[in-house]
């Protein structure tokens, strides 16, 4: 955690004395809602439009081989989501998740009216994200998917991702809050691999995906389980860490 997250921690319990929203840190200078709103919908409409480009372009190059086609998704979406954090950070924390967003939500560290805020803007920029990328392949704009991704396991993956997701973010923040934005490219590109559902780990994306009928997309049925499963494992991660990673107080 940087000093001034450390400083965070204490200095909402003096009277009088207030510090810039714990979510966003590191905090460069005090940013405006509609500055933060904005942030949030480009950043989330730039992962989209990664995540399904890289895998349209990884299909159409892999020749037919699976593998080689998830790799390119995987490692330009580790390395966008890089990108993305360090840019927009500090401007609106880039959550781009609304599972994230419900996160810090309940840590009380977001108001509830911004919190509906970044929701939504999320989701406009996951579905502006996934059209940007369908222009740019000259694919149908309008799409449906038909990908199933079905089943308990697909489910309990998306719970384990997001959980994971939760984790590095947290974890990140309390002890090496300017490495974060490493942390969860490294995290999302290996989860791509170690789970069944190729962790998705965000219902807004979620959602979003459902719009696109290519490599990357899930069926619109298939995606109620998917959110429900990463809201669970955001909460139950959230609850854990909290108590893990909470600071020990003087006696």
């Amino acid at each position: 955690m940087t000093p001034r997250g450390r400083l965070a921690s204490i200095l909402p319990e003096v009277p009088g004395i207030t510090m810039p929203d714990p979510s966003l840190e590191p905090p460069l200078q005090p940013f405006g809602l509609g500055r933060r709103l904005a942030a949030e919908t480009l950043g989330t409409a730039l992962l989209l439009a990664i995540v399904i480009g890289s895998g349209v372009m990884g299909e159409r190059l892999a020749g037919g081989n699976a593998a080689i086609a998830l790799l390119g998704n995987t490692l330009a979406t580790g390395a966008g989501l890089v990108v993305l954090i360090t840019i927009f950070g500090p401007l609106s924390g880039a959550h781009f998740n609304p599972a994230v967003t419900l996160v810090f939500a309940c840590r009380r560290e977001l108001p509830a009216i911004t919190a509906a805020a970044y929701v939504t803007c999320q989701a406009a920029g996951a579905v502006i994200g996934v059209w940007i990328a369908h222009l740019m392949f000259a694919e149908p704009v309008l799409q449906v998917s038909l990908k199933l991704r079905d089943g308990p396991a697909q489910a309990f993956s998306e719970a384990v991702a997001t959980f994971g997701l939760i984790a590095t973010i947290l974890g990140g923040l309390r002890f090496r809050a300017e490495a974060t934005p490493v942390l969860v490219g490294l995290y999302i590109t290996a989860a791509y691999w170690f789970t069944a559902s190729t962790s998705f780990a965000n219902p807004a994306v979620t959602l979003a995906r459902a719009l696109s009928n290519t490599f990357a997309g899930i069926a619109p049925s298939s995606v109620p389980g998917f959110i429900a499963a990463q809201l669970v494992g955001a909460g139950i991660a959230a609850i854990f860490f909290a108590w893990l990673f909470r600071e020990e107080r003087p006696s």
